[in-house]
């Protein structure tokens, strides 16, 4: 801006009780543009934005985009049904394994409210092996020839290149990788191939390791800058529908779990869809011998304030509830 602008921004944050940075010399004239930082409360922000209104230089127009960045995230949440092609998922391992299970299964997710089906032939739990290509193939194979041109988008959860590409090929729009490129790098490329959209989850380590005493000095800050950079190599290779997911789980103490979902919305800041998934984890406190109805019933609870938070999308099992839960909600 120039510096008659920031003058009068940084002026009207101080009778706020707010402050503005900017360039030594906005205050001399001696500079033709200049960068400003504006920090404060939300209430804070909003006065000054109010006051920018009757200002000159266009800062009306910079009175709106103040006013929309600090209102809540808005989008309406949305849900991504589970479908889980394997025989050993942690929540209901076996239960849709059979290709005719699985497909009636997804339907119902669709008919209960889904947004997107989510299908996964290869179960990514703490201390799973890693199915190979084949086999993950071969499970998928026979639900996406059912579902193909369903209404819904489908995302298909691998970490396999090869498996992202027959999916691709075969009615999926959508590649969830819960390794985040890191598992197989060539995934990148597939995804780019197709023009197709792309979750990009954090993790540390693989489902094998992950949960051996993870640590970190500042979860947030360090799952964090692993999306962006992740997020901007996927860019550079021409890829533009992104989803990003923090990885509840994914190598992360039930602490570092519930210290990303109370600051969610610092990864707003990435500028694309953020996606949670809670449901029927190890966080919620209960053994995997519980039944998954009062899991679901925990899983609401943890949900509730996340839909309130604006969060993009919420992964889960049971769409019915969740759809009742979002229609409170609104």
């Amino acid at each position: 801006m120039s510096p008659a602008q920031v003058n009068i921004i940084k002026q009207t944050a101080l009778t706020v009780g707010a402050d503005c940075a900017s360039h030594r010399e906005v205050i001399t004239g001696n500079i033709e543009k200049s960068d400003a930082i504006l920090g404060g409360s939300y209430s804070q922000i909003q006065k000054i934005a109010e006051k920018l209104k009757f200002q000159p230089f266009s800062l009306s127009s910079l009175s709106d985009k103040l006013i929309s960045e600090i209102e809540p995230h808005k989008s309406k949440t949305k849900l991504a049904g589970i479908v889980n092609v394997t025989p050993d998922s942690f929540s209901d391992g076996g239960k849709f394994f059979e290709p005719h299970n699985a497909i009636r299964h997804a339907l119902q997710l669709i008919d209960d409210g889904a947004d997107i089906l989510d299908i996964g032939a290869e179960s990514t739990r703490p201390y799973s092996k890693s199915v190979d290509a084949d086999e993950q193939i071969k499970r998928l194979s026979p639900v996406l020839k059912e579902l193909k041109g369903i209404s819904i988008p489908i995302s298909v959860d691998t970490r396999n290149s090869e498996v992202a590409e027959f999916a691709l090929n075969n009615g999926a729009s959508i590649i969830n990788d819960v390794s985040g490129f890191d598992f197989d790098p060539k995934i990148v490329d597939v995804i780019a191939k197709f023009n197709a959209g792309v979750i990009i989850q954090h993790s540390k380590g693989e489902p094998e390791n992950m949960q051996d005493n993870p640590f970190y000095t500042d979860v947030v800050e360090e799952v964090f800058l692993n999306l962006l950079k992740k997020v901007e190599y996927a860019v550079s290779k021409g890829i533009s529908d992104i989803i990003a997911d923090i990885g509840i789980g994914f190598g992360k103490t039930k602490e570092n779990n519930f210290e990303l979902l109370n600051r969610i919305e610092e990864f707003y800041s990435l500028n694309l869809p953020i996606m949670a998934g809670v449901s029927r984890k190890s966080l919620l406190g209960l053994s995997d011998s519980v039944d998954n109805n009062l899991k679901d019933t925990f899983t609401l609870a943890i949900s509730y304030p996340l839909i309130l938070k604006g969060v993009d999308y919420l992964r889960v099992h049971n769409v019915k509830l969740h759809r009742q839960l979002l229609d409170l909600a609104n």
